[in-house]
C-alpha cells in the first residue's frame, strides 16, 4: 500500500487495538527476514483490511473515512472540483447531501485546502474526509483528457511538439499502469497503443508529419542512430517526470513497411514494493518456494513466455534473500529492477559480455546467490548447472510452455541427466491473469452446463449444481474493461527422490507430469480455478491464458 510509513501504521493500529503487540513483533521479524513492509505483512496475514487501515488513518487525522472504491463518484461529480485544485491538493469530490458536500484527500491537514474549497463551494458546508492514496490516484485519472484530444492541442499550440507529445504519452502510460507503449505507423497516422494488464488498448493517433520528430527524439534519448532507418535497434531511456519519479524504459525500434515502429517497455516502477505475498503464490506454494530457496546450493527455474512475470517472481524472492551476510549477483539483459545491496550486471554484446562469459566471471566473485536473467543456450545452461553444483544457489528463467517441458529441453541442450538431477530443486511455470476490478465486481450464478459451454472441460472443477462466480461490470475505475491489475497462476514441479530417479532415464514431458501430479502437483489451470472461486478473476480470463490439463497438449 502506497505512501504510509511502517512506524505510523504500527502506532495507529496498536492504539486502535486493531493489532496486538505480538502481531507487531511478528511483522517486524518478517520484515527483517523477507523485506516485506509491516503493513503489507498485516494485509497478507488477514489481520487488517485496506478499509480498516483507511479508517485508522482517518481517525489519526480526526476526519471521517471515504471509501472511494465502494462509492465511486461519477465523472460529472468529480468535475465539480477544478483539475488544478484536485491535482495540487490531491482532493476529489465524494458525496453530497442536504447537510453539505464531502470531499476526500489523503492529506486532510494541508494549508490553504479549506480556503480553496470555500472558493469552489461557497456557503455550502464542506467536510474533508480521508481516503487511501491509491484510491485518490484512481479517481484523479478521471481528469485526464483522451490522448487523441491532447495530441491535437499540443500540435496546434506547442512550439516543441515532440517533447510535449512524449511527455503526455508517458504521463498517461504511468497513470494507467501501462507495461508497454507501442507507436505503430499506419498510412497517414501513427497509432499509439498501451498494453494494460496484458491487453493492448488504443490511446490515440499522431499525424505522420509529426512522428519523425518523435521518433528522432526517442532515438536520441535511447542513444540510437538517427540516420539508420532500416535496421532493428535496441536501447534504454531513463526519464524523470514532473513528479520527480525516475522511470526506466527499454526501447526497441523495428523497420516496417509503413515506417519505423517503436515499442517502449516500462521497467522497474511497478515492482518497487513487490513481495512474494503480492505475486499470487498460494500459502503451500510459498512454502515450497522458500524451502528450495533456503538451501545453500541448487537451481530454481521459472518458466513461461515473455511477459508472464517470471523476472518479477524471482526478484520478489531475491528481496527476501537479500541480507548483509549474503553476496547476491545478477546478470541480466536488461537489468529491469534496481535493488540496493545486490550486484547487478548488464549484458553488453558490444563488449562481448554475454550470459555465458558473465556467468563464468561471477563464479569467481565469491557469490552465494546468482540470478541469470535467462538460460538461452547450451553453454549458459552448462555453466549454470556447474555453478549450482559447486555451492551456489542459482535462479534463472527459461522459455518453456509449462514446468514439465523445461526438463526435456534442458536435457536436449546437452546437460547430463545425473548433473541435472543433482542440481535442480524446483521448476515453476507461470502466466498472468487479469484481476476483476474491485470497484465494479458483482456476483453471478452459473450452472455446470453453462460453465462447460463457456470453457470445455471446466465443469469438472466445479462439481456443484450451481455456484457463485464473479465478474466486473466495467466502470471508470477500470476503463470499462471490468479488470484492474493482474495476478499470477503457478505450476510447481519439485525434485523429489522419485523425480530425480526418473530424470536419469531421459523422460518425456508426459512422464514427468504424470509423476509430478501423482505427487500432488497442481497445473496452472487448477491454481487459477482457486483464484476464480475466490473472486480474483473470471473463468474466461483463466481460459485465455491456460487450458484445463486434459485439454493441454504435453509432448
Amino acid at each position: 500500500m502506497q505512501n504510509i510509513a511502517d512506524d505510523i501504521i504500527k502506532e495507529l493500529l496498536l492504539k486502535g487495538n486493531y493489532v496486538t503487540a505480538d502481531d507487531v513483533k511478528a511483522a517486524e521479524a518478517a520484515k527483517e527476514k523477507t523485506h516485506v513492509g509491516v503493513l503489507d505483512w498485516f494485509l497478507a496475514e488477514g489481520l487488517v483490511t485496506k478499509d480498516l487501515v483507511g479508517q485508522a488513518m482517518a481517525e489519526s487525522f480526526k476526519a471521517p473515512y471515504a471509501d472511494l472504491n465502494s462509492s465511486q463518484p461519477t465523472a460529472e461529480q468529480i468535475a465539480k472540483i477544478p483539475e488544478e485544485v484536485a491535482t495540487k491538493y490531491r482532493v476529489v469530490w465524494f458525496t453530497e447531501s442536504k447537510k453539505g458536500v464531502t470531499v476526500a484527500t489523503d492529506n486532510p491537514v494541508q494549508e490553504q485546502l479549506e480556503a480553496e474549497l470555500k472558493k469552489i463551494f461557497g456557503t455550502s458546508k464542506v467536510t474533508v474526509a480521508y481516503a487511501l492514496p491509491e484510491d485518490i490516484e484512481s479517481t484523479l485519472i478521471h481528469y485526464r483528457q483522451k490522448l487523441s484530444t491532447r495530441f491535437t492541442e499540443i500540435i496546434k499550440t506547442s512550439k516543441r511538439v515532440a517533447p510535449e507529445l512524449i511527455d503526455a504519452i508517458i504521463d498517461d502510460a504511468v497513470a494507467f499502469r501501462c507495461s508497454d507503449i507501442h507507436f505503430e505507423p499506419q498510412g497517414a497516422d501513427v497509432e499509439v497503443r498501451f498494453r494494460i494488464d496484458g491487453v493492448l488498448h488504443e490511446a490515440g493517433r499522431i499525424p505522420k508529419e509529426n512522428y519523425d520528430n518523435v521518433l528522432n527524439r526517442v532515438k536520441v534519448q535511447a542513444h540510437l542512430r538517427i540516420d539508420d532507418h532500416f535496421s532493428a535497434q535496441d536501447g534504454a531511456i531513463r526519464y524523470t517526470n514532473k513528479q520527480n519519479q525516475v522511470l526506466d524504459f527499454r526501447v526497441s525500434i523495428l523497420p516496417t513497411l509503413s515506417g519505423e515502429k517503436i515499442v517502449m517497455r516500462v521497467l522497474s516502477q511497478y515492482v518497487q514494493g513487490f513481495a512474494l505475498t503480492d505475486v499470487g503464490l498460494s500459502a503451500p506454494d510459498q512454502e515450497l518456494f522458500f524451502k528450495a530457496a533456503k538451501k545453500p546450493f541448487g537451481m530454481i527455474l521459472v518458466t513461461g513466455p515473455t511477459g508472464s512475470g517470471k523476472t518479477t517472481t524471482l526478484y520478489a524472492l531475491l528481496k527476501t534473500l537479500n541480507r548483509p551476510e549474503v553476496n547476491i549477483t545478477t546478470i541480466e539483459d536488461p537489468v529491469e529492477y534496481h535493488i540496493p545491496g545486490i550486484n547487478q550486471i548488464q549484458i553488453n554484446t558490444q563488449t562481448n559480455l554475454t550470459f555465458a562469459k558473465g556467468l563464468r566471471s561471477i563464479a569467481r566473485q565469491d557469490p552465494d546467490i546468482i540470478l541469470v536473467g535467462e538460460i538461452r543456450d547450451s553453454e549458459t545452461a552448462e555453466i549454470a548447472v556447474n555453478a549450482a553444483l559447486t555451492g551456489h544457489l542459482l535462479l534463472s528463467t527459461f522459455h518453456a510452455n509449462d514446468a514439465a517441458t523445461a526438463v526435456p529441453r534442458l536435457l536436449d541442450m546437452g546437460i547430463e541427466p545425473f548433473l541435472l538431477a543433482s542440481t535442480l530443486e524446483v521448476v515453476i511455470a507461470q502466466r498472468l491473469v487479469r484481476k476483476i476490478c474491485e470497484n465494479c465486481r458483482h456476483a453471478i450464478i452459473v450452472s455446470p452446463s453453462e460453465l462447460e459451454k463457456s470453457v470445455p472441460g471446466a465443469a469438472h472443477y466445479f462439481p456443484k449444481k450451481s455456484l457463485t462466480l464473479y465478474a466486473g461490470k466495467g466502470c471508470a475505475n477500470c476503463g470499462g474493461t471490468g479488470f484492474k491489475g493482474r495476478t499470477a497462476i503457478f505450476e510447481f514441479i519439485v525434485m523429489t527422490p522419485e523425480m530425480q530417479e526418473l530424470l536419469l532415464h531421459h523422460p518425456s514431458t508426459n512422464q514427468i507430469w504424470d509423476l509430478a501430479s501423482s505427487q500432488g502437483a497442481k497445473s496452472m489451470f487448477e491454481d487459477g480455478v482457486e483464484k476464480v472461486k475466490n473472486g480474483l478473476s473470471t473463468l474466461e480470463e483463466l481460459a485465455r491464458v491456460a487450458a484445463p490439463p486434459d485439454a493441454k497438449h504435453r509432448s
